[in-house]
């Protein structure tokens, strides 16, 4: 009788894992431009898509226009890029916690218990409560990406300890630099009160929204979400390796300081882009990893373009709960994951080996 291997059971459940995640990733984005305050048939969105996507002649030929122009608008201009913007922001928080998870060793390690998602939000609303913009449309993400790639750099040296890094030094680094910066976050949004009529907005995304998602807002963020995504896909040897431990790593010939140094600022590029035109959004890094890694182990080529699509699929999901738990209101993203997410801190926290006090 044949016998699979190991490595041949887990690269075909990686097969079966990436296929049924796109397919329910394509299912929840249909779902979620049918699903709202207007309810709208699959088929209807359907066909608004495609006569934007084909060239005119053909799409009025084999697409009769059998909608209002309110229903174009609302599937084209509101709910698509905003359904895209969240799946690219879920993939990118899902990416970094992956990235970090490896990088520092550590299962807790996630953007936004670590503070780099505050730190591209301060960095963001420097620029929205101020109003200074000296890069025009791009003064945003590149204020969240070097607020982001500060935090990560604090968090970084203050959980050293004669040159090593314990995981209960890191979590703790990082949520006193959260507080830090979030009562620097706070203290913007007050001072901006006094003078501004945009503290409203603000505060909606700072809990983490995609309202006011529209289609210039996607570009940016999907490029270089793909394109870093793409990088660390081809570094995932050397991901591989840090798990083996520093001197293991550096024994196989890899500059562990050095590549640490790479994978802090892509992760704070990728999430400063995020940041920037979502809000800080918790704990989507911490929890897909783990369940990806649950299917199919820790080789960093298998997890990294599951753990996209998985934070992609959560985050769409994620998005379309806020929108209908409370109709017609909406509840910001950021509410919902910290509802999952805090109890699954609580028992990774539990249930991780030697738990964060082990080096």
């Amino acid at each position: 009788m044949f016998k699979f291997s190991s490595f041949q059971v887990l690269r075909s459940r990686f097969v079966l894992l990436l296929l049924g995640m796109t397919i329910a990733l394509l299912l929840a984005i249909v779902v979620s431009l049918s699903v709202g305050a207007v309810a709208l048939p699959f088929t209807l969105v359907g066909q608004v898509i495609l006569s934007h996507l084909l060239p005119g002649a053909i799409a009025s030929t084999w697409i009769p226009p059998n909608w209002t122009p309110t229903e174009a608008q609302i599937v084209w201009d509101f709910r698509l890029p905003r359904v895209l913007l969240a799946a690219v922001v879920g993939a990118a928080l899902s990416v970094s916690g992956t990235t970090l998870q490896a990088v520092v060793r550590n299962p807790l390690a996630d953007p936004f218990i670590l503070g780099i998602s505050y730190g591209g939000t301060v960095g963001a609303v420097l620029v929205l409560t101020l109003g200074i913009r000296p890069f025009g449309s791009l003064s945003l993400p590149i204020a969240a990406f070097i607020g982001a790639l500060i935090a990560m750099t604090l968090v970084y040296l203050l959980a050293q300890q004669k040159g090593q890094i314990t995981p209960l030094r890191l979590i703790l680094s990082g949520v006193a630099l959260s507080y830090t910066l979030s009562a620097v976050t706070s203290y913007l949004v007050l001072r901006a009160s006094q003078t501004s009529a945009q503290v409203s907005p603000v505060l909606s995304w700072l809990a983490g929204s995609f309202g006011q998602a529209r289609w210039e807002q996607v570009g940016l963020p999907a490029v270089v979400v793909l394109g870093l995504t793409v990088y660390l896909l081809f570094q995932f040897r050397r991901l591989n390796i840090l798990l083996m431990g520093d001197d293991v790593a550096a024994g196989l010939g890899l500059n562990v300081g050095w590549f640490r140094i790479q994978m802090f600022v892509v992760t704070s590029m990728m999430v400063g882009a995020v940041v920037a035109v979502s809000g800080a959004i918790g704990f989507v890094g911490l929890m897909v990893p783990h369940i990806v890694r649950i299917g199919v182990g820790s080789n960093h080529q298998r997890v990294l373009p599951l753990a996209a699509l998985g934070g992609a699929l959560m985050m769409v999901l994620v998005d379309l709960v806020g929108r209908v738990v409370v109709a017609p209101e909406e509840l910001p993203v950021g509410i919902v994951t910290a509802a999952f997410g805090g109890p699954f801190f609580l028992w990774l926290l539990r249930t991780s080996r030697g738990g964060v006090g082990s080096s």
